[in-house]
């Protein structure tokens, strides 16, 4: 399959405009990406939020493909359920196309809601993908932290206070959690790098058994940001290495696009007060009261980028 721009811009879209996504959102943009990365037909198993309640008001509906609604918590179940079923009607000679299956939540939907469906469809095996849209928080009931809010984040269950600096706690590593359970292909993907997300998702479908892509995903609603700048901000995520791009191919890790570049020096990393101060979610960071918190943030995202590099074997 081709990168090409001027060819996957004559591909049909498997997801329409006209759904009623915030402005700004990165949510279509990544999924627009996601399902280019296939020519085959594809089934999608969307998880309760944003995404499934934006794209789907009734009568309305922004699918060209077989879509399912599925809860909070088990989209990655019923993803696993739909494919073991096409596998037995294939086995049985009724279905005869080669399928793809992909299950689609948001981070609280797969951080937390919905891990315990997403870690046993990873250990059984299922020929299926995972696709998280990473914005950071519960975005779709208000704002509420998940474990993928980073710290100091103000959030309607993590308010900054006298006391609290909004959240206190880092977020959870997911993708070197997924990537622990053995499978063929896990990777970390941007939307700004429509190339680099593409290709991995190319390897994900094409993956011998289950793989997985987070995506960070910026939120203007959530974030307290410029719907103009949701772009701007998923690089800017990559610079700073907040969430560096790599993927893990069958155990091996290597870095890709902008985070490569970082590691080699021939792209400046830069600090994450340049993360902080684009957003109003941090805005009360940048007081002096509070340096104690972006210092240690800085000492922990600088630990995780040498962690990650040596994995990558740099």
């Amino acid at each position: 399959m081709t990168l090409s721009l001027k060819e996957l811009s004559k591909t049909p879209s498997k997801m329409t405009s006209g759904h009623r996504l915030c402005a700004g959102c990165a949510e279509g943009i990544i999924v627009r990406q996601v399902l280019m990365a296939t020519d085959k037909p594809v089934v999608v198993s969307n998880a309760t939020g944003c995404f499934e309640v934006s794209t789907t008001i009734y009568p309305y509906t922004a699918w060209n493909v077989p879509w399912i609604h599925t809860a909070f918590g088990n989209a990655a179940a019923t993803c696993a359920g739909t494919e073991a079923a096409y596998q037995s009607l294939r086995r049985q000679g009724k279905i005869k196309e080669e399928m793809k299956f992909v299950a689609i939540g948001g981070d609280g939907a797969t951080y937390d809601i919905g891990f315990q469906a997403l870690s046993g469809a990873l250990e059984r095996g299922h020929q299926f993908m995972y696709v998280c849209l990473n914005n950071e928080a519960y975005m779709n009931t208000g704002i509420q932290r998940s474990g993928a809010t980073g710290v100091g984040a103000s959030t309607t269950t993590s308010p900054v206070g006298s006391v609290i600096p909004g959240k206190a706690g880092y977020p959870k590593d997911l993708t070197m959690i997924v990537a622990n359970h053995n499978i063929p292909y896990a990777a970390q993907v941007s939307p700004h790098n429509w190339r680099d997300t593409i290709g991995k998702c190319k390897k994900g479908f094409d993956a011998d058994g289950p793989s997985f892509i987070n995506a960070i995903s910026p939120c203007p609603r959530g974030w307290r940001t410029d719907p103009a700048d949701t772009i701007t901000l998923a690089q800017l995520a990559v610079e700073t290495c907040v969430w560096p791009l790599y993927e893990v191919e069958n155990g091996t890790y290597r870095l890709t696009a902008e985070s490569a570049k970082i590691a080699d020096g021939k792209l400046a990393k830069r600090p994450l007060t340049d993360w902080f101060n684009s957003q109003g979610r941090f805005k009360h960071l940048l007081k002096d009261k509070w340096m104690s918190v972006v210092e240690n943030a800085q000492a922990d995202i600088d630990a995780k980028w040498e962690k990650l590099q040596k994995l990558c074997k740099l």
